[in-house]
């Protein structure tokens, strides 16, 4: 039986962790070493693609094809704005 709110519950714990180690160790139990390494990989492109750089040379740069990056590509201009608000939280030194 599917649980009503259960976005909403994750999200909440995920914004409760303030520790950066006790983020790591719930993510390792949540994903498998090959699921953390893909978001890993995830944030990479979306980083670079954030600087300007083509997705060509991101794909040939971190050995995905092209299709992975274009992906992260509409994600970031498309998606729910988590990138965006992530990333200029970082350029902005709030994390």
């Amino acid at each position: 039986m599917k649980q009503d709110h259960t976005h909403e519950e994750l999200a909440a714990i995920l914004a409760s962790i303030t520790e950066v180690e006790q983020m790591e160790r719930l993510l390792q139990d949540f994903l498998t070493p090959q699921e953390l390494e893909d978001l890993v990989l995830r944030w990479e492109i979306i980083k670079l693609l954030n600087t300007g750089m083509p997705q060509r040379e991101i794909a040939q740069e971190l050995g995905v094809a092209i299709g992975t990056v274009s992906r992260g590509s509409r994600e970031l201009k498309y998606g729910h704005n988590g990138f965006t608000q992530i990333l200029e939280g970082i350029k902005g030194g709030t994390k």
